[in-house]
């Protein structure tokens, strides 16, 4: 039950977030340790942003599978990227990935947590990997994003919300640091944190997308929240509204607490 009252809350229902991502600006410590000719597959590729740009690094003597469960996200991956013959994109199940000690590299970026079962998923992966390849994990801790100055109350009170919500369904609002012990629990050795936090400020060209993607999480999550009788429709337009005149009038700054960890699967 669990598992598809998360796997509800954590559609996508717009991709344009995903679409504009990259490998450089995105998944920094992947394209840091990604080489030529290396077997990857990308876990949760969603329309296949950061895949793209794997297959670049690792060039035609490599290969990259991109494996999501939203087949409209994969059908738009398939379209975007079909004149490049290393990348190959599968509709699958996170928690029955299917292989085993296939890859160099296995990889997920921002999506263990929208997981009821993140411990589970993470051993899949580490079933995919070869011995001596690595898994490498990067998501979030919600509880330590912080707001130059403080964001209004109703949008504070919704995004108080917005995670006993996710909690409700089994999600892990500070999995980013409870990764490290997963990883050394399923038998992961080498284990290395990297700090990947995303940054914004007003100064910044791209400053009211990254900052709007609250507003839009009330836009569009809040509906979810609403119906599924966590909020009223009042609380979750107010908090709506009054968080965009706060990014027009007041907001100076964002930061989001994103950590890489990884992992190398010893021979077994």
């Amino acid at each position: 039950m669990g598992a598809e009252v998360a796997k509800d809350r954590a559609t996508l229902q717009n991709s344009s977030i995903i679409d504009a991502r990259t490998l450089e600006n995105s998944h920094k410590r992947l394209a840091e340790v990604i080489k030529p000719g290396m077997t990857v597959l990308d876990v949760g590729c969603g329309t296949g942003a950061i895949t793209s740009g794997i297959a670049e690094v690792v060039g035609p003597r490599g290969r990259v599978i991109g494996i999501d469960n939203n087949q409209d996200l994969i059908l738009k991956a398939r379209h975007l990227y079909k004149d490049n013959p290393i990348i190959s994109f599968e509709i699958g199940d996170i928690y029955q990935l299917p292989y085993q000690n296939e890859f160099d590299i296995v990889t997920s970026a921002r999506v263990l947590q929208w997981l009821s079962r993140p411990k589970a998923a993470l051993q899949q992966m580490v079933q995919a990997v070869k011995n001596n390849g690595s898994v490498l994990i990067l998501d979030y801790n919600h509880t330590k994003i912080s707001w130059e100055p403080e964001i209004p109350k109703t949008m504070q009170d919704f995004y108080d919300d917005f995670l006993r919500w996710r909690s409700d369904a089994g999600m892990d609002n500070e999995i980013a640091d409870h990764l490290p012990d997963m990883f050394s629990e399923l038998g992961l050795s080498d284990i290395k944190t990297t700090k990947q936090s995303e940054y914004t400020k007003h100064t910044d060209t791209n400053f009211q997308t990254q900052i709007t993607i609250w507003a839009d999480v009330a836009a569009i999550k809040g509906i979810q929240m609403v119906n599924d009788g966590f909020i009223s429709e009042g609380q979750r337009s107010q908090a709506e509204k009054d968080f965009r005149k706060w990014i027009n009038t007041s907001a100076e700054s964002q930061t989001m607490y994103l950590l890489a960890v990884e992992g190398k699967k010893s021979k077994q």
